[in-house]
C-alpha cells in the first residue's frame, strides 16, 4: 500500500542545515562533482565544466507542486451523472506538461446533502490512494476548490468494455476468459486488502490503450472488511448483485464472485443471467429463478457459470478463505498462465485503434460531442461543512519522485566558473535526494482507510448503460 503524499512545504531550518556558506563551498567541490558525475553517467572531459550549486531554499526543491484547475485543459467530455463529470484533459502547467488524464469534477454541494453520498466520494479517494495494480485505475492527484472535488485518473483510451460487448453482441470463450483472467486478479487484490468491490459491471470496466483491462469506480466497495466479517449496506447494480445483498442477510468478498459469474454470463450470452421488465422481478428471479445455459456454451464455461451463480454463499466458488485461488484453478482457465496474466504478457483480443493519445473514439460520442465546460463554483460550502472534505489533496508517488529527482547541471559557457554568488539565480537547480520537508500531520494519512469512511450510497436502480452514474 502506497503512503500518502499531500500539500507539503519546504522545511525551512532542514534547507538551512544543506546550505553551503559560501567560504565553506571549496571543501565539498570535490564531493559535488563525484556526484553530478554519477548522476549523468559518464565523465567530464576538461573541455566540458560542471556549475556548481550551492544548496539554498532557492535551489533545493524549489517547485513544491501545488494542481488545481488551472493547471489542466478541458478537451472531451467522457461522461456525466448527476454528481459532476468526467473530462478528458491535458495538464499544461508543473509535472509532465501536456500528458493526458482523465479528470473527475464532483460537486460538494451535492454530495453533502447525503451521508451515504459522502461516505461514497471518501471510500473512492481512499482507495484509489491505497491500491497500486495493474487492472486498477491510478490516481495521481486529488485536490479541491470551494465547491468542488477533482480527482485527476489515468487516461483510459480503450473506453468501456461495455462498449466493445455493445458492437460485438457477444464474446467468444477464448476472448470472455482473457477479460474475466484480468479481473479475476483485480478482484483478488482487492480481497487481499480487505476491500469488496461491490459493483462489477462492463461499464465499469475500462481499457487502456493495449486493450487490458482496468477496473474504475470504487465509490460502492467496502473497506477494511476483515476475513470472515460481514456488511450490510444495500448497493450496486441489481442485475449483478448477489442475493445476500438483495437479502440484506449480510454479505463478504463472495457478492463479488457472484457479479463475476453474472458478468461471465453477460459476456457469453449477450445480457445478466437474470432480467425482467421491472426491478421487483429482476429481484425475484435473482433470489429463486432458474438459470439457464444456452446449449452452445462449452462443458467448462457451463460449470463455472453454475459454481459461481450459488445461492448458497459457502457453496459459491471462491466463497472460502482461499478466495480467487479456487477459481484460478479450474478448468476454464486450463490454459491461462496467471504469472503471464499478472504480468501483462497475455495479448488482449482487441487493441483500439488510436489516432493520438487525445483519442477517444472509444467513448459515446453523446458525451464526446458536448462542449467540455465546467461549470462554475459557485456553491460554496460553510467551514465547518467544507470541514468534510479535509485531508482530500493528494499527490501520487511517482509524481513525487519525479519531482525530486537529480538532475545534471552543466555550464552555459566553456569559461570557468569562478568568483559567482553561491544565491546567483538558475534556470535549471539541482534537486536533491536529501531535501527534508515538513508534513501536515493532519492531512497525511499513511494508514489504510478507516471504517469510518466504508458506507456506500444506494444506486440500486435498474441498469442504464449510462456508464458513469
Amino acid at each position: 500500500m502506497m503512503a500518502a503524499v499531500f500539500d507539503f512545504e519546504l522545511n525551512e531550518p532542514g534547507a538551512q542545515q544543506l546550505t553551503n556558506h559560501q567560504e565553506n563551498v571549496s571543501d565539498d567541490d570535490a564531493v559535488e562533482e563525484q556526484y553530478l558525475t554519477a548522476s549523468s553517467g559518464s565523465v567530464p572531459d576538461e573541455d566540458e565544466d560542471i556549475e556548481q550549486l550551492a544548496l539554498s531554499e532557492h535551489t533545493v526543491n524549489p517547485h513544491n507542486e501545488r494542481v488545481g484547475p488551472e493547471h489542466f485543459q478541458l478537451l472531451k467530455v467522457l461522461g456525466k451523472g448527476g454528481y459532476g463529470k468526467v473530462f478528458q484533459v491535458r495538464k499544461i502547467a508543473g509535472t509532465d506538461p501536456g500528458k493526458i488524464f482523465a479528470m473527475k469534477v464532483l460537486k460538494k454541494a451535492v454530495i453533502v446533502r447525503n451521508q451515504k453520498d459522502t461516505a461514497h466520494t471518501k471510500a473512492e479517494r481512499n482507495i484509489l490512494e491505497a491500491v497500486r495494480h495493474p487492472f486498477i485505475v491510478k490516481l495521481h492527484y486529488a485536490f479541491q476548490t470551494g465547491g468542488k472535488l477533482y480527482l485527476i485518473l489515468e487516461y483510459l483510451c480503450g473506453g468501456e468494455l461495455f462498449m466493445h460487448l455493445e458492437r460485438e453482441g457477444i464474446f467468444m470463450e477464448d476472448t470472455a476468459c482473457f477479460y474475466l483472467s484480468e479481473i479475476t486478479c483485480a478482484l483478488e487484490h482487492l480481497h487481499k486488502q480487505g476491500i469488496v468491490y461491490r459493483d462489477l459491471k462492463p461499464e465499469n470496466i475500462m481499457l487502456n490503450k493495449q486493450g487490458h483491462v482496468v477496473l474504475t469506480d470504487f465509490g460502492l466497495c467496502k473497506e477494511s472488511l476483515e476475513e470472515g466479517s460481514m456488511t450490510h449496506t444495500f448497493c450496486g447494480t441489481i442485475e449483478y448483485m448477489a442475493p445476500e445483498i438483495l437479502t440484506r442477510s449480510g454479505h463478504g468478498k463472495a457478492v463479488d464472485w457472484w457479479s463475476l459469474g453474472a458478468l461471465m454470463y453477460d459476456m457469453l450470452t449477450g445480457g445478466p443471467p437474470f432480467t425482467a421488465e421491472n426491478r421487483k422481478k429482476t429481484i425475484d428471479k435473482i433470489l429463486k429463478g432458474k438459470l439457464n445455459l444456452p446449449p452452445y456454451l462449452t462443458h467448462d464455461a457451463r460449470d463455472l457459470l453454475r459454481r459461481l451463480l450459488k445461492r448458497t454463499v459457502v457453496s459459491r466458488l471462491g466463497s472460502g478463505p482461499e478466495d480467487a485461488k479456487k477459481i484460478k484453478e479450474h478448468s476454464f482457465f486450463r490454459h491461462v498462465n496467471w504469472n503471464d496474466v499478472l504480468a501483462s504478457k497475455v495479448e488482449p483480443p482487441f487493441k483500439p485503434l488510436l489516432a493520438n493519445d487525445e483519442d477517444v473514439s472509444q467513448f459515446d460520442t453523446k458525451f464526446t460531442k458536448e462542449p467540455p465546460v465546467d461549470s462554475p463554483d459557485d456553491s460554496m460550502l460553510s467551514e465547518s461543512m467544507d470541514q468534510i472534505f479535509l485531508g482530500f489533496t493528494y499527490i501520487a508517488p511517482s509524481v513525487l519522485e519525479s519531482m525530486q529527482r537529480p538532475h545534471v547541471v552543466k555550464a552555459r559557457s566553456p569559461r570557468k566558473i569562478t568568483g559567482q554568488s553561491p544565491h546567483t539565480p538558475i534556470s535549471s537547480p539541482m534537486k536533491t535526494p536529501c531535501t527534508q520537508f515538513a508534513f501536515d500531520e493532519d492531512l497525511v494519512n499513511t494508514k489504510s482507510p478507516t471504517s469510518s469512511t466504508v458506507e456506500a450510497m444506494d444506486t440500486s436502480e435498474p441498469i442504464t448503460r449510462a456508464g458513469f452514474r
